[in-house]
């Protein structure tokens, strides 16, 4: 495959003739993945605090935030679409090219949000293009795939391909702290008059000034010629959606389910009990604000912990054992938020723990059962399906089961994710053999 002109100019540009070591390229993942679980957490956050009082007005509380929730699960739609589409746009043009492009669409949509007028000025429009943006976001992030954590992976030493895996994982924590302070700070010190009308909207242009940064510090190192030479040997090229679908459709599946119950903890720990704390208690949202940031600090603690775990029990062995603790958890946790301030805090404290051992493992578990011409695109695909199928129509089902029959139905969801995630590795021995 030949280089393009667009990637000799960014080659040209931001290679320094330095060589990437494996502790940079972590730090090139850590970053991006952190100003893209920052756009996520900003969105999700306002999702729950702005969007139903702002676009949704003429509604109740609950089903105000019921839709919101809808436009949220918009982005893991469109994701797997920009995935198809900036997977040629990688192919003609260059990974650069495609990152540059991706990384502004993603920027700029969530901007575009920060500049939104609300139902009282333009009526429903107001829901149709927050509707459009979460889209485009969703739609860039397809774009965002840049193979850093596959390259981790590739170059891992035998013996600590559970610590290579975790380093990734590390941003969501991560962007969550950032999100929920800025969030925290805002609500705090503004009227709520003043917040609902301009000051939720600076943590989106906060987004893309990340977004600009991150999108840099990814660049430096994939235009670097070892990167280029793995390129070339198609260790990461990209290769046709389509094709790749085809070829690849048994290991796509496995990975998609494989980390279902990590993936529906995700949200049930994130998103999810804002939104019951906010409708159905009378905490102020600045309080668990600071327990939800508090909480992810055990997060980061428990995936770094899984990284020296699974290196020694091995990957399928813990991410077994932390689906088992997810389904436990299921039964008993969720009640747990209507306990007051303790509750929510154990709820929580347990929850990121079992999280962290979870969400740590569960990126690229089955990247080396790719062909190596399929790897590249099928871990993008593979990653799209699995926060589809597992994260995007959570915060969404778990409050409307929840608001109808109780707490416990939330916990019955995050039950089903569990046994899933349970199943899917127990019917595929040669997963177990390929990420041990």
């Amino acid at each position: 495959m030949t280089t393009t002109t667009a990637e000799q100019d960014a080659r040209t540009l931001h290679d320094d003739g330095h060589k990437v070591v494996p502790g940079e390229i972590a730090i090139g993942v850590i970053i991006g993945r952190t100003s893209e679980f920052f756009d996520f957490f900003v969105y999700a956050i306002a999702s729950v605090l702005v969007f139903p009082k702002l676009f949704f007005p003429h509604l109740n509380p609950l089903d105000g935030t019921l839709w919101s929730f809808a436009i949220f699960a918009l982005a893991f739609v469109a994701r797997p679409v920009g995935t198809f589409v900036f997977t040629a746009i990688d192919r003609r043009y260059g990974r650069s090219a495609k990152l540059t492009l991706a990384l502004f669409l993603l920027g700029g949509s969530t901007a575009a949000i920060a500049f939104l007028p609300g139902y009282a000025s333009i009526g429903t429009s107001a829901a149709l293009l927050l509707a459009l943006f979460r889209m485009g976001q969703g739609f860039a992030l397809g774009g965002t795939w840049d193979g850093l954590a596959s390259l981790l992976a590739i170059n891992a030493p035998e013996d600590r391909r559970g610590w290579y895996a975790m380093l990734p994982q590390l941003g969501a924590p991560l962007g969550l702290i950032v999100a929920s302070l800025l969030f925290t700070f805002l609500v705090s010190m503004l009227p709520a008059q003043d917040f609902l009308e301009w000051g939720w909207r600076y943590p989106f242009f906060v987004a893309f000034a990340i977004n600009v940064v991150a999108l840099f510090a990814r660049l430096r190192i994939v235009v670097t010629p070892e990167y280029a030479e793995q390129f070339e040997q198609r260790a990461l090229a990209p290769s046709p959606v389509l094709e790749t679908a085809r070829s690849e459709w048994r290991t796509i599946a496995i990975g998609s389910f494989a980390p279902l119950a990590s993936f529906a903890m995700f949200h049930m720990v994130t998103v999810f009990p804002l939104s019951w704390v906010f409708l159905f208690t009378k905490n102020p949202p600045a309080r668990f604000l600071m327990i939800e940031a508090i909480a992810a600090l055990f997060g980061i603690a428990a995936i770094i912990a899984s990284g020296k775990l699974a290196d020694r029990v091995g990957r399928r062995t813990l991410l077994g054992f932390t689906a088992a603790g997810i389904a436990i958890f299921s039964g008993f946790a969720p009640q747990l938020l209507d306990g007051g301030e303790l509750g929510e805090t154990v709820f929580m404290v347990l929850g990121f723990i079992l999280l962290g051992f979870s969400f740590g493992q569960s990126s690229g578990a089955i990247s080396s059962r790719f062909s190596t011409a399929h790897r590249y695109t099928g871990s993008a695909l593979t990653s799209d399906l699995a926060w589809l199928f597992g994260a995007g129509f959570a915060p969404l089902a778990a409050l409307l089961l929840s608001s109808h029959f109780g707490l416990i139905a939330a916990g019955g969801y995050l039950l089903s994710g569990a046994l899933v995630t349970l199943l899917a590795l127990w019917l595929n021995a040669e997963l177990g053999r390929a990420i041990e």
